[in-house]
């Protein structure tokens, strides 16, 4: 089914959420600069990718709420508006997710020693992977519905992944002996917060499956 007919030839609609959808790709991306700079004591360079974070994330918001006035306002597709509505905010909660953990490395300035930076960035790595399969699942539920199913697949692989790279990191971290228990427990929490992300992005996939077979019928 093409994009153009779910939304009846509303060419505005589909520009919007086309650029959403952009912005959520560029999140994962600052982030895991924002990341790398935080892990290279980079401090400047990483606060210059939590402000471009905030503001990804509040254009993103403005058309949010923007796609949400033309569904309604303009009565567009009816009986499916409840689900599109659904999907891209969840998608928003995830770019506030990727907010709300950059401002958690701001607030609380872990000190991440050097053994673990490897692991922390392959679990950015996949977290940025299942989000972006995630966008690309939603992408292709408006445009080649055909290929939706087979990114939802993916964000469940990335979502495993994450899940295994995120255990084996907390267990190097408990196995350290000379960490406190405050210092183990407060990186324990950091990357719990970030695999999270992920899980997130996996339930969103697992809400646009359901979509796809109704939209299917």
């Amino acid at each position: 089914m093409a994009f153009v007919s779910i939304f009846k030839n509303r060419i505005g609609i589909e520009k919007e959420i086309d650029s959403f959808l952009n912005l959520a790709s560029e999140s994962g991306l600052i982030f895991n600069q924002g990341v790398d700079a935080f892990l290279s004591n980079n401090l400047e360079s990483f606060n210059d990718h939590l402000n471009h974070i905030v503001e990804t994330e509040k254009e993103a918001d403005t058309l949010r709420r923007s796609i949400e006035d033309l569904l309604y306002r303009k009565t567009l597709i009816p009986e499916s508006r409840g689900d599109v509505l659904e999907l891209i905010e969840r998608m928003d909660a995830l770019l506030g997710r990727f907010k709300g953990v950059m401002f958690r490395f701001e607030i609380e300035r872990p000190n991440i020693e050097p053994q673990f930076h490897e692991g922390l960035k392959a679990l950015v790595s996949c977290v940025i992977q299942a989000v972006e399969a995630a966008t690309l699942s939603l992408r292709a539920y408006f445009k080649d519905i055909s290929q939706a199913t087979d990114h939802i697949h993916k964000v469940a692989f990335w979502e495993t992944e994450a899940d295994k790279t995120s255990s084996n990191l907390q267990k190097a971290i408990f196995a350290t002996e000379s960490f406190g228990l405050d210092v183990k427990m407060q990186i324990r929490d950091l990357v719990r917060s970030i695999d999270k992300i992920a899980d997130q992005a996996e339930d969103m996939a697992d809400s646009l499956a359901i979509y796809v077979i109704k939209r299917s019928l």
